[in-house]
């Protein structure tokens, strides 16, 4: 199973991160790209690229003919899925095989019986994994699921067989709504995975989420590396993962990991898998899923244990037996991983869209940034608004925690909206900070985060944007060293994030006093890229592009737009009428229709972006005016859909 030539099916940090170990083994890599991705760094990083398509994933990353062909005219003999996308598709990996093509991953079967929820816990039962009480019968009529949710019991969860992410899954705690919620979930399995099949399970309430790392080969080998605790998630879906888990001993650590090798087995797997656990409060653990490809988290595990992962993919994938038995894996220190987003925790996690104008990782002692981004690239719309993943490595938990805040607030990222005051809110809290957190954290005690919400920013970060905006007025440099007692005062009106505020600068020497409602703050630039407010002096990272200026200090990170000379009525004001598209996007349903009268908060227009659906609601009462739009349309951010004419309360 020689090969010399891996195409990477994938795009962004993924791509990037294999094509790093792949060139290293000394492999001809080759990207594949969609056409907005033209420029991207997975693009620039290997040595071939081929287009394979329009930006539609369905045409393009999850085109099997196209990647094949790609594989034809470049000559590559291997595929790499990484994650997401075909990584977990059993037709690709037979078609790779049919053309000849190593796959690098699992056989066909394993991924197809993993694939499958009801299929794979039948099998888990047969291998003496344990696994939670539930329902997974072939039976799948309506009848049969409400007469086993009844013998199960509430708390009740509702899975689809197929798929994750949290799609399909539902926690149903009334009994009154199980029939509304099987009818739910089934419709949302079959639009987001073409099977509506599902099982049911009694719910295990405020568990743990904590997964073990295989590996097999075509040896007969069978290892795991150690554990990670995925517990802080939002909608199932992670947020931060770190390893070791700080619930997990020594001794429940060999029980874990003898059960995910009992599971790897019974598949005959091949190959990097997650085999992913409940572990509830009094201890018990229970078979949740596996995941028949490299994580999103991997690399916790690699900062803990020394070792490349896509590295052993490559070596198995060849033929090679693992590289170490069981009794020589060994676990160093603690890692730390959170993923970086387009979006918006305070606007409900509303994915942004827009141009990177400025990317600087942070960099540091055990510090490492797996990301995809340059300078330059437009974020769209089309694929899962996940940046970067920004992890750090330290001897103890708290080493690494605290390296990893000061990572997140250290990363640079203007032109788009991030949730990196969110992430470094979440791991200074105490429940996480002491090691409690559950799947639970983040609806209960993170609940009330001030970054879960439209907080005001601090006065100075409002009076250091005047300053910076200022500029644009004046050809004075203004705090360096210049003095002048006839400039006076200089108002500025200043907008951010639906606020607004007044500023007003007081040119001194060698300093500005500058007054934001009834707080002054005096501010000095030392040197560039440092300012010093009220006698502190920090760092702080600005981007100022057509009066806009984004900013980076004191742990927030925020877009200002110098509003001076605007006219006063020349905004819309908020019940204005006008709906507009808050990103990017295609038109899934048009629910009204000109000339029908609409109550403020009704749903108008539903917009699918970033593989999530987002309901725009009406502003105000009122008819709608206009409207020509239909479902398919592709739509850009700020573009007008429905215009209300707002009726007279």
């Amino acid at each position: 199973m020689n090969f010399e030539k891996i195409l990477i099916a994938n795009r962004g940090e993924i791509a990037c991160r294999v094509i790093s170990t792949a060139q290293s083994l000394g492999y001809r890599t080759v990207a594949v790209y969609s056409e907005p991705d033209v420029s991207a760094r997975h693009v620039q990083m290997a040595d071939e690229a081929v287009c394979i398509g329009p930006a539609q994933a369905s045409a393009s990353y999850l085109n099997i003919d196209a990647l094949l062909e790609a594989c034809r005219q470049t000559g590559a003999d291997a595929v790499h899925p990484g994650y997401g996308f075909l990584s977990e598709n059993a037709g690709f990996a037979k078609a790779c095989q049919a053309a000849g093509i190593t796959f690098i991953g699992p056989d066909e079967e394993a991924i197809h019986l993993m694939g499958s929820k009801r299929l794979s816990k039948i099998a888990m039962i047969e291998a003496g994994v344990p696994c939670i009480p539930g329902y997974e019968g072939e039976d799948q009529s309506d009848a049969a699921l409400l007469k086993e949710a009844e013998r199960i019991g509430l708390p009740l969860m509702i899975k689809a067989s197929a798929g994750g992410g949290g799609r399909g899954m539902r926690v149903v705690t009334d009994a009154a709504a199980i029939p509304s919620q099987l009818k739910s979930a089934r419709q949302e399995a079959a639009s987001a995975f073409g099977s509506d099949e599902l099982i049911l399970e009694r719910a295990v309430m405020e568990p743990r989420h904590v997964e073990i790392q295989v590996f097999g080969d075509r040896h007969g080998n069978v290892i795991h590396l150690g554990e990670r605790d995925c517990s802080v998630q939002r909608r199932h879906q992670k947020v931060v993962e770190e390893a070791p888990s700080p619930a997990v001993d020594e001794a429940l650590r060999q029980q874990m990991g003898e059960a995910a090798v009992n599971a790897a087995k019974a598949c005959n797997y091949v190959g990097a898998g997650t085999v992913e656990f409940l572990l509830a409060p009094n201890g018990e653990f229970y078979f949740l899923e596996m995941n028949t490809r490299l994580q999103v988290e991997h690399p916790v595990t690699e900062l803990v244990t020394g070792q490349d992962l896509v590295a052993w993919q490559i070596k198995v994938a060849r033929g090679e037996p693992l590289p170490l038995s069981q009794d020589q894996v060994s676990l160093s220190g603690h890692a730390m991983e959170v993923r970086l987003y387009a979006e918006d925790p305070a606007q409900n996690y509303m994915p942004q869209t827009g141009p990177v104008l400025q990317w600087q990782p942070a960099t540091g002692e055990g510090v490492r940034i797996d990301h995809g981004l340059v300078e330059g690239q437009q974020i769209g719309s089309h694929y899962d608004p996940m940046l970067a993943k920004i992890i750090a490595w330290g001897e103890s938990r708290e080493d690494a925690r605290r390296r990893l805040i000061r990572a997140v607030e250290d990363t640079r990222l203007m032109g788009v909206k991030d949730n990196r005051q969110y992430l470094a809110a979440i791991l200074r809290h105490p429940v996480f900070a002491n090691g409690k957190a559950t799947t639970a954290f983040i609806g209960s005690d993170f609940a009330a985060d001030a970054s879960l919400n439209d907080t005001s920013l601090p006065a100075s970060l409002w009076a250091l944007a005047a300053m910076l905006l200022s500029r644009q007025h004046t050809a004075h440099p203004a705090l360096s060293g210049w003095h002048s007692s006839s400039v006076g005062q200089q108002p500025l009106q200043l907008g951010c994030a639906g606020e607004e505020k007044t500023a007003t600068l007081e040119y001194q020497t060698d300093q500005i006093a500058v007054t934001v409602g009834a707080t002054t703050h005096v501010l000095a630039e030392p040197s560039p890229g440092r300012i010093s407010v009220d006698g502190v002096t920090r760092d702080y990272g600005a981007h100022l592009e057509d009066g806009q200026l984004w900013l980076q200090c004191m742990g927030y990170s925020a877009c200002f737009e110098d509003r001076t000379h605007l006219a006063v009525d020349g905004g819309e004001k908020a019940g204005s009428g006008q709906i507009r598209a808050p990103m990017d996007g295609a038109i899934v349903e048009v629910l009204v229709q000109a000339g029908e009268t609409v109550n403020k908060g009704q749903v108008l227009v539903t917009l699918e972006a970033m593989k999530m659906e987002h309901s725009l609601k009406a502003d105000c009462d009122g008819v709608v005016e206009s409207l020509s739009l239909k479902a398919g349309d592709q739509v850009k951010r700020q573009q007008l859909l429905v215009n209300l004419t707002p009726t007279d309360t």
